[in-house]
């Protein structure tokens, strides 16, 4: 049977390969992604975060030029979670778009609420990359 998803966006008045380049390095994730990791690590060539739930394996797909930036999420239980994502060109800037899976045996609540913990994520990605711009 197939799950249900959520597509949650952000525009970003950003180039997409600048929000890209940014969003697709793990060390930027507890910046950006809050809602899934407070700090990152990466041992040996990979990468790990601290979640809620405690420490998860983070693995981006190879760097591509079509802006995807799907990744598996290996929570502390083995189980691998895997997160389609995309940055998208629009004009002078873009749109990310992450698909939210329900996981087997999720509650409507729990769904929801991961739903609002992608969307806080995406609209801080866009206010990093936005304002870092406005430093440069």
């Amino acid at each position: 049977m197939a799950s249900e998803s959520k597509h949650l966006s952000e525009r970003i008045d950003r180039p997409a390969d600048e929000v890209y380049e940014y969003a697709s390095n793990p060390a930027n994730v507890p910046e950006w992604a809050p809602g899934l990791a407070s700090s990152v690590e990466n041992v040996d060539g990979k990468w790990f975060v601290e979640t809620a739930t405690g420490r998860a394996g983070l693995a981006f797909v190879p760097r591509n030029d079509y802006g995807v930036l799907d990744h598996e999420v290996t929570m502390p239980s083995g189980e691998t979670i895997y997160n389609p994502m995309r940055v998208i060109p629009d004009g002078t800037g873009c749109e990310v778009v992450f698909t939210l899976r329900r996981l087997p045996g999720m509650s409507d609540e729990d769904f929801a609420r991961d739903a609002g913990l992608v969307a806080a994520d995406l609209t801080r990605l866009k206010q990093v990359v936005e304002s870092a711009a406005g430093d440069a």
